[in-house]
């Protein structure tokens, strides 16, 4: 599996940067992993990255970007926080990765089972994670169903994924609203931002 250079990154379109990343999680989910030298590749990148891809997702231990997606030393940025939300830094982040280092594709990444979206729908307040947790809170209002206020909790997986699905939909709207910079290149054909959701079950990548 070829090493990313400056070359390679810029024959890519923002699709084929997106079938990329498509392919790599069917091969995660089949157990064929392309044949990569990785401390190889830490030579190859130690005079500079070319990555084609800039992955947001949550801390999750189950939900390394790399691997599920099956990328090597210098293919992707990935930015991770509980929850996948974003905030200026992240969103500076990105604009770097994409006006500045020239990635193609934007990817918001939720995934089943969300601690951090079951703490949104608990209204759990400790610390710090109060104010991040605020940031998920819109999405769970945005869900109305169930109704019944007793079924809206962490208890119910379903209302959960469905929030988490939500979640990464507003992020995708946040990203447009609050960062002209990537709004404009998205506008004009030069990145793709989409959204997914990984099944920590199955390890698949399900695109919204």
């Amino acid at each position: 599996m070829i090493t990313q250079t400056k070359e390679t990154q810029a024959a890519l379109t923002p699709n084929t940067a997106w079938e990329l990343l498509k392919e790599g999680n069917k091969r995660f989910v089949d157990s064929n992993q392309a044949d990569r030298n990785l401390l190889e590749q830490v030579s190859q990148t130690a005079s500079g990255q070319f990555p084609f891809a800039t992955i947001l997702s949550c801390i999750d231990s189950r939900v390394s970007a790399e691997l599920i997606f099956d990328q090597g030393v210098g293919d992707i940025f990935s930015a991770r926080v509980a929850g996948n939300i974003v905030n200026e830094d992240i969103l500076g982040s990105m604009e770097f990765a994409c006006k500045l280092a020239g990635t193609k594709i934007i990817v918001v990444l939720g995934h089943t089972a969300c601690g951090a979206v079951k703490g949104a729908c608990d209204d759990a307040k400790m610390g710090n994670l109060t104010e991040l947790l605020s940031k998920i809170k819109p999405a769970v209002n945005a869900v109305s169903e169930p109704s019944n206020e007793e079924e809206r909790n962490s208890k119910n997986i379903g209302f959960v994924n469905a929030v988490a699905e939500k979640n990464v939909q507003l992020t995708i709207d946040n990203i447009r609203a609050q960062s002209s910079v990537l709004k404009e290149m998205e506008d004009n054909g030069e990145i793709l931002v989409v959204g997914g959701m990984y099944d920590i079950s199955t390890g698949k990548v399900h695109y919204m």
